[in-house]
C-alpha cells in the first residue's frame, strides 16, 4: 500500500465509532478525532504541494499513542502504519 492510500484509510477509519474494544484498547472520541485530524493534515500536504514536501513531516503519533497509554490493536496499527510510511518517505527525500 502506496502513503496515500495509506493515508486515505487510516482517515476513514479514525473517522468511524469507536468500537467498545477501541475503548478498552484507550482509545477516546477526543484522541480519535484528534489524530485523524492530524493524519488529515499531513494528507492534505502532500496533495496540496507534492510528495516532496514529507521531507517536513514529522509525525510522533506512536509517542502520542504512548502518552495516551493505547494499547495494540486494529486502529494503533492503521495509525503506526501511516507513521511508518511517512518515515520511510521522509528518509527517502532526505538529501544525501
Amino acid at each position: 500500500m502506496d502513503l496515500t492510500e495509506s493515508l486515505d484509510k487510516a482517515v476513514a477509519a479514525l473517522k468511524a465509532p469507536l468500537e467498545q474494544l477501541d475503548r478498552e484498547q484507550g482509545w477516546t472520541d477526543d484522541l480519535r478525532r484528534e489524530i485523524q485530524e492530524e493524519i488529515s493534515i499531513n494528507r492534505s500536504t502532500l496533495r496540496r504541494h507534492g510528495r516532496w514536501t514529507v521531507r517536513y513531516l514529522r509525525p510522533r503519533l506512536d509517542e502520542w499513542m504512548a502518552r495516551e497509554a493505547v494499547q495494540p490493536g486494529r486502529l494503533r496499527d492503521v495509525v503506526m502504519e501511516v507513521q511508518t510510511l511517512i518515515t520511510e518517505a521522509h528518509d527517502a527525500a532526505r538529501p544525501r
